[in-house]
């Protein structure tokens, strides 16, 4: 599978959001764009429990599986059990600002030491089956963006690395909480724009505040080779993910309407449920599912409030459901 057609449009591996349930509900909306899994961490591969951390759907193809590391020895190791699932691709996080990651020298960190990336991303090659990528930020603390993005970049070439995602904000690791760094510095869009004109050999995907596909089009139409949502494709799924193979992709199929995909979910949450799990481990994803539609607020109550409770299954949706239809009719 080449994966630069599906890289035009991306779901954004994001920590306790992009489980496989998430990956499941996103990909009813939209057969096309690549979905990332949440972040896991080269030593959670290699110690912990694998199929917790690395099962999926196989209806969610094409997923793509970012890890987090510094160690290129740890790293590859991963990455070589990773192959054992099938991914389509492997992402290297560059870009992530938590506490937990900067002490563990991974994530955004990692921006200051194009070196070492490169060095992770070679071993992660040459252990790889599929693709490796790499997710960054346009600089970090008090580097000046117009000079460490294009030597990070220029690493990246010279490590063969074909494909990178730039989130187009600083983080700034004192002094600013994860949640501060996704919105207190200013994107600097202009910046990721000319390094697509500089190192046009480069699938580049711009990433950070993109909230509509409107918006994506934009980036795309001024030369950028992919857009990755985030925060929107989790508080707003239907509105940037229902149409995206139609408008994004030129997909002839019809775009699914957001009933028809809490329906369709019904026959996951059976399975889900019958091998042990809970409904609001699913549940918990669709919440925005009709974000700024009549009927949203009872659709996220109904869920709310009877999803965790012992017993609770498939007929909740249902319940929810109708707080939409019958706000529509």
């Amino acid at each position: 599978m080449h994966l630069n057609r599906h890289a035009r449009l991306s779901v954004a591996p994001m920590m306790d959001w992009t489980d496989r349930h998430c990956r499941y509900f996103h990909r009813l909306m939209s057969r096309e764009a690549l979905l990332y899994t949440e972040m896991v961490t080269a030593p959670a591969v290699i110690n912990g429990d694998r199929a917790r951390l690395l099962d999926y759907d196989a209806a969610e193809h094409p997923v793509a599986l970012q890890l987090g590391g510094s160690v290129p020895e740890e790293l590859a190791q991963a990455t070589r059990i990773a192959n054992d699932w099938g991914y389509d691709e492997v992402n290297l996080n560059v870009g992530c600002p938590s506490d937990r990651v900067q002490s563990g020298c991974f994530g955004a960190v990692l921006m200051k030491s194009p070196a070492l990336v490169a060095d992770c991303v070679r071993a992660m090659q040459e252990a790889s089956a599929v693709e490796v990528t790499v997710k960054c930020r346009i600089g970090v603390d008090e580097q000046d963006p117009q000079e460490a993005l294009p030597a990070f970049l220029d690493a990246m070439v010279a490590a063969g690395v074909q494909r990178v995602t730039i989130h187009a904000r600083k983080a700034w690791l004192q002094g600013l909480s994860p949640k501060q760094n996704r919105d207190v510095p200013p994107l600097d869009y202009d910046l990721v724009h000319v390094m697509k004109r500089e190192y046009p050999q480069l699938h580049l995907s711009i990433n950070g505040g993109v909230t509509t596909l409107d918006e994506a089009r934009t980036h795309l139409d001024a030369g950028m080779d992919g857009v990755m949502f985030g925060r929107a494709a989790y508080h707003t799924p239907a509105e940037v993910l229902l149409q995206a193979d139609q408008l994004i992709f030129g997909a002839a199929h019809p775009a699914r309407t957001a009933e028809q995909v809490a329906l369709d979910m019904i026959p996951y949450i059976d399975a889900h449920l019958a091998a042990g799990g809970r409904l609001n481990q699913i549940t918990r994803h669709i919440l925005g599912l009709f974000a700024g539609r009549p009927g949203a607020r009872g659709w996220k109550r109904v869920l709310s409030e009877g999803a965790h409770l012992d017993g609770a299954g498939p007929e909740l949706i249902e319940r929810a459901l109708q707080e939409v239809t019958a706000r529509a009719a």
